[in-house]
């Protein structure tokens, strides 16, 4: 029988604190369409001043905080978005820009590290004399942590690069920075310099951070006044949103802090897996709290048949293809966990060393 649940399938998985709890318990609220709920403002107001924005405004997901922003920046149909081939926005959100908002996305390939070349950003710009025949680019989107890349951190440097090849064309720059504090904890960089070059970004709240619901979207006052009507548009208006906005508030006060460990555990799981004969991992290229590891071509077990074993031994985690799975460290997972991790892999792998729950914590 299995007596412990050690969930890797992603940061998104984490449960609300006490603390949490406690918080939206007694969450002072109003209804946040009015613009009148105290809570959601308070949140808000300190996420435009961590972001070094004019303003902020709350929205139930990343992929709605995403959808709105390129909405604004793109609100001529049949506007173009310069993306990355790998990246978020353009594989994981139904393709809602195109969808919804009549934008194309017009993708660039993203490099292991998940950035783009300048140059190749460059050559996708249309050209306006083109106008007649090809879509008008408006906005070029980053992801930082990214991804699909292993969560690899975007150095402001890059992105100021970005930002000034955007203002050179006339265009916007947004950033999915669904994973900033990540990027800004692993980097050693304020969250409002990654954010500097940038027109407007999304945070998620519910990921690394551990709060249960939410994203939050920053810019100019003008770019969250338009935001805010698309919000309502597409149902985002949620009336006493401060219940949740509360748990948020704890989460930059209480979570930011646990990032660094969340990286080291990450760090210290791809070490072991790479130990492990019949894996691979590319260990420095674990920046933060996302490991993908490989199965060695002729091993005899399959992504899918590893995830099987390990979910019978309560670690949860998700294959990405047959012979790829993604691990995702939070704030919940202890190093005793990653320990009982590699030990049950370890097992599955090899047959060497039985899993068990009374292993050393690991000091982060």
């Amino acid at each position: 029988m299995v007596t412990r649940t050690v969930d890797l399938r992603s940061d998104t998985v984490t449960k609300p604190t006490e603390t949490m709890r406690a918080a939206m318990a007694i969450a002072e609220v109003d209804d946040d369409v009015l613009v009148c709920d105290p809570t959601a403002e308070r949140l808000e107001t300190e996420m435009a001043r961590i972001t070094g924005k004019e303003a902020a405004l709350f929205v139930p997901s990343g992929t709605m905080g995403n959808l709105i922003s390129v909405l604004v920046h793109c609100e001529v149909r049949g506007s173009e978005v310069i993306l990355g081939d790998n990246s978020h926005i353009h594989i994981y959100e139904n393709g809602g820009i195109s969808t919804l908002g009549g934008v194309h996305p017009r993708t660039v390939k993203n490099n292991e590290d998940g950035t783009m070349d300048i140059n190749l950003i460059e050559a996708a710009i249309r050209d306006p004399r083109g106008e007649l025949v090809y879509p008008t680019t408006r906005l070029i989107c980053l992801e930082n942590t990214h991804a699909n890349c292993g969560g690899r951190c975007l150095p402001a440097e890059y992105i100021d690069r970005v930002g000034e090849l955007a203002k050179k064309h006339g265009l916007k720059l947004h950033i999915d920075g669904a994973r900033i504090f990540n990027a800004s904890i692993a980097l050693g960089v304020p969250v409002h310099r990654l954010l500097q070059a940038a027109d407007s970004a999304s945070v998620c709240l519910s990921k690394g951070l551990g709060a249960p619901v939410g994203s939050v979207i920053v810019g100019s006052k003008s770019f969250i006044a338009k935001a805010r009507r698309l919000r309502k548009t597409l149902g985002g208006g949620m009336r006493q949103v401060g219940i949740i906005c509360a748990a948020a508030l704890v989460a930059l006060q209480e979570n930011i802090a646990k990032l660094e460990g969340d990286h080291k555990k990450a760090k210290i799981l791809a070490e072991g897996l790479n130990q492990i004969k019949g894996l691979k991992v590319n260990v420095t290229s674990v920046e933060t709290n996302i490991v993908y590891f490989e199965i060695v071509e002729g091993s005899n077990i399959t992504a899918e048949k590893l995830c099987k074993y390990l979910q019978e031994h309560g670690v949860l985690m998700m294959p990405e293809s047959s012979s790829r799975i993604r691990v995702v460290l939070h704030h919940q997972i202890s190093g005793t966990d990653v320990q009982y991790t590699l030990s049950c892999i370890q097992q599955a792998v090899t047959g060497v060393h039985d899993c068990n729950g009374d292993l050393k914590e690991i000091s982060v």
